[in-house]
């Protein structure tokens, strides 16, 4: 007996939220839940609970609010994607900010959402980013590539760093990673993370997010072969 086969069912989308508010990830849920071709399959209160979670389930979409309690999204959005690649981040947030909008593309984020954006459009973004492509406009990564290669300035917090620091600084400002920083000065990753905390101290920051964008308005310049 012939059996005829329905249409191919679409590829389920597995989705993971990070979120500190209890009724925003409870809606994120019902919302997900109501598309045929999505599926929750973690979330997350913190930072933390986010970075011990997300690589046990490896989503292909992870959406991450950008304020924590302990952190930010951008932060596991940077870890994330330096250990698994495959995992696409969209940052949610209720804030218009366009430093944190540039510390996302940095981290490796495929979109900068608003939480005020409409439900359908959320699922569609979702469905565009598990299929590799950027919701981040064009003109805004120009300009970010722009301030990166802009002609550095004098700048006394920079001139209090030493030229490794200031070296790791650059790399930081680019979005690498401890590892992929060690490889590039030839050092080791735990002498790359000593490095960055010397760092954070000396310019007064707690977050590498914000070294990463201290690090793209100003550039130390470059020394001539010797």
């Amino acid at each position: 007996m012939t059996t005829v086969d329905g249409p191919p069912r679409a590829a389920t989308t597995r989705v993971f939220i990070l979120d500190d508010h209890e009724l925003v990830r409870r809606g994120l849920v019902d919302l997900l839940g109501s598309a045929p071709d999505l599926e929750v399959v973690g979330e997350a209160a913190t930072a933390g609970q986010a970075l011990r979670r997300i690589p046990a389930v490896l989503p292909d979409v992870a959406v991450l609010d950008a304020r924590l309690p302990d952190g930010s999204g951008i932060e596991v959005c940077r870890t994330i994607r330096s250990d698994h690649p495959g995992v696409r981040c969209l940052i949610l947030t209720s804030y218009d900010d366009d430093e944190a909008l540039y510390a996302a593309v940095l981290a490796g984020a495929s979109g900068y959402l608003l939480k005020d954006i409409v439900g359908s459009s959320l699922v569609e973004d979702i469905r565009h980013v598990a299929r590799g492509r950027s919701l981040l406009d064009p003109a805004l990564t120009s300009k970010l590539m722009e301030r990166l290669l802009q002609p550095p300035q004098d700048d006394p917090m920079v001139a209090g760093l030493t030229p490794r620091e200031q070296d790791v600084l650059a790399l930081i400002a680019e979005g690498q990673t401890n590892r992929q920083i060690g490889e590039q000065l030839g050092l080791a990753e735990k002498t790359v993370k000593n490095y960055v905390t010397g760092i954070l101290m000396k310019l007064g920051m707690q977050r590498r997010t914000q070294a990463a964008v201290f690090g793209s308005k100003v550039r130390r310049s470059a020394k001539p072969p010797v």
